[in-house]
């Protein structure tokens, strides 16, 4: 497993994060870091991941960590809400995003800014912890895919496996004991540079899509040892709802029953 030394300033934010998070990441969770090597060093850069426990933006920042990045993420709007830690999110670097909404247009920019600035932002192009059945990559969303055809800038796909066992999707309870295999494999960069060359076109930003999602599921493959499905689950198809816990709903037509 190869780690690689922090080269910036961490600033107050950073600091505390990880001399509060990392002691308890360490004692639960035993890491399987693979080829983390491949994540840019210094520059701009987009690290793309799968999206499968609210625990994995946890386990994400701590690979990158590792590897000498501090990852600056699209995060839901929602966190930022309370006061003290909006503060602490954005003193960290993080951008807020209101999901299915025009405002995620601002987040757009600001990822973009920071990309230009030399900064590894993270997004998981799902969108939100994925609706497939079986925890694999689902149809992913554009934003990416829009930030790399903007800057330029490398694309590195990374698959993850193990944190559901540590947190299962939308669950409220960890399960803690005993400790979980944590499994991070990055790849090489997505080709995009054909698509660079293009005139700006949704198809040219889907195409650059469909590579950066096919991409994390070649990765989650080798770690699983298994065949994705030949077509991702898309929401949209199936009426499942695209953000929040898609099980509220059943849960709450199962409590309103009588016996």
């Amino acid at each position: 497993m190869t780690v690689r030394k922090l080269d910036q300033s961490r600033g107050w934010a950073y600091t505390l994060g990880v001399g509060i998070l990392k002691p308890p990441l360490v004692t639960l969770t035993r890491r399987t870091w693979i080829d983390g090597e491949k994540i840019p060093a210094t520059g701009g850069c987009v690290v793309v991941v799968n999206h499968i426990s609210h625990a994995d933006p946890l386990t994400t920042a701590h690979f990158l960590y590792d590897h000498g990045r501090l990852p600056r993420y699209l995060a839901k709007s929602g966190l930022f809400e309370n006061g003290a830690l909006s503060y602490f999110l954005r003193s960290a670097g993080q951008i807020p995003v209101k999901r299915l909404t025009t405002d995620a247009v601002g987040a757009y920019g600001a990822a973009v800014d920071a990309v230009r600035a030399g900064e590894c932002v993270v997004v998981y192009p799902e969108g939100t912890i994925t609706r497939d059945p079986d925890l694999w990559p689902m149809r992913g969303k554009t934003g990416a895919a829009r930030i790399a055809l903007a800057t330029g800038c490398p694309v590195i796909p990374v698959a993850q496996w193990g944190v559901q066992d540590l947190l299962a999707p939308y669950a409220k309870k960890p399960d803690l004991f005993p400790r979980k295999r944590i499994t991070y494999r990055a790849g090489d960069p997505v080709a995009l540079d054909d698509l660079l060359a293009l005139p700006a076109s949704s198809q040219v930003t889907h195409e650059a899509t469909d590579r950066i999602m096919a991409a994390i599921t070649a990765l989650l493959e080798e770690i699983r040892g298994a065949k994705a499905p030949a077509v991702r689950y898309d929401p949209r198809a199936t009426g499942t709802a695209e953000i929040g816990d898609p099980n509220k709903k059943n849960k709450k037509k199962k409590k309103g029953r009588r016996p």
